[in-house]
């Protein structure tokens, strides 16, 4: 299990004055003020679990991946990952974590795959028998069986980015952390990972924490959201509730003869709001939707969470 409790990160941010005196002046005395990319941050995640991390550019959604992963120490706050801390960085633990990052490679472009593999191997020791009954697995999965012998170089980005999960499941880690990881790909690829990530997680049941800016990720993987802004977790629970945080609210997409449109309005406005459509355009199409779960989450990142 993950759990985290009074979690903060923060870091200074220098100030100082303009000119060639006040860069003088800073070698000697440097002000800063405290910035914070994760504030008070609580959460457990379980076996089995994917939870979704979602937020704008600089919401901490990384930073919160890099503390659990031990790449980053945290400022304050407690931390267990399947009963380590992280930033330790005991080899126990990190032979039992993986983390995966859209745009980070870890195997060598210019070798084939299964060289890559097997330095791999060798790192975290695993057992002739689990490397292969492995490799048999992902490569099937994946659809990779003929491309282990190519130049990682040669391969498309979707390949790459399948290559890169393969390595950074061989090892059957208990914990996985996924940073952007169909960042770049196109359509097919995408879903192509995405099906890979639900057959491996119903397998083997690991811990999985998600990042991603692409909506279809988290729809498609995630059961469990946290929405991340500016550093505090502003929401904590199924993505199938989320369309409550709007209320009674409703959409209406209308085409007329000159254009199409939509409004936003509270359900009890509606047929008032409807009525004055049809009176003041010539209408042609009118739908009456449910707020999409793009829309809630875009504004709840701008204005905050709004319970109704």
């Amino acid at each position: 299990m993950i759990k985290v409790s009074g979690l903060s990160k923060t870091f200074p941010i220098y100030q100082k004055e303009p000119g060639l005196k006040g860069s003088i002046k800073g070698l000697f005395l440097r002000k800063s003020i405290t910035k914070y990319a994760l504030k008070n941050v609580n959460l457990e995640v379980h076996p089995g679990q994917i939870l979704g991390l979602i937020g704008a550019n600089g919401a901490g959604k990384t930073t919160l991946v890099k503390i659990l992963s031990g790449i980053v120490h945290p400022s304050s706050g407690e931390v267990s990952v399947i009963g380590f801390k992280p930033w330790e960085r005991s080899n126990i633990y990190r032979k039992q974590m993986s983390l995966i990052m859209g745009q980070k490679s870890q195997v060598w472009w210019d070798l084939p795959a299964l060289d890559s593999f097997l330095l791999l191997k060798e790192i975290y020791q695993i057992d002739d028998q689990t490397y292969h009954d492995n490799i048999d697995y992902l490569s099937a999965t994946l659809g990779l069986k003929d491309h282990l012998k190519t130049q990682v170089r040669k391969l498309s980005l979707g390949e790459r980015m399948k290559v890169e999960l393969m390595a950074a499941l061989l090892h059957n880690p208990k914990v996985i952390f996924l940073d952007e990881p169909t960042i770049g790909l196109d359509i097919t690829s995408q879903k192509a990972v995405r099906e890979f990530l639900k057959d491996y997680r119903d397998k083997y049941q690991p811990i999985m924490i998600l990042t991603s800016h692409y909506m279809e990720d988290i729809k498609e993987l995630c059961s469990r959201i946290n929405i991340l802004r500016e550093g505090e977790i502003i929401y904590d629970g199924a993505l199938s509730d989320i369309q409550r945080l709007m209320g009674d609210q409703k959409v209406l997409k209308v085409t007329t003869q000159d254009k199409a449109f939509e409004v936003s309005i509270d359900r009890s406005e509606l047929a008032t709001k409807t009525r004055e459509i049809f009176e003041s355009h010539e209408v042609l199409d009118l739908n009456i939707l449910d707020p999409s779960i793009e829309d809630i989450i875009d504004n709840i990142l701008k204005h905050g969470l709004q319970k109704a």
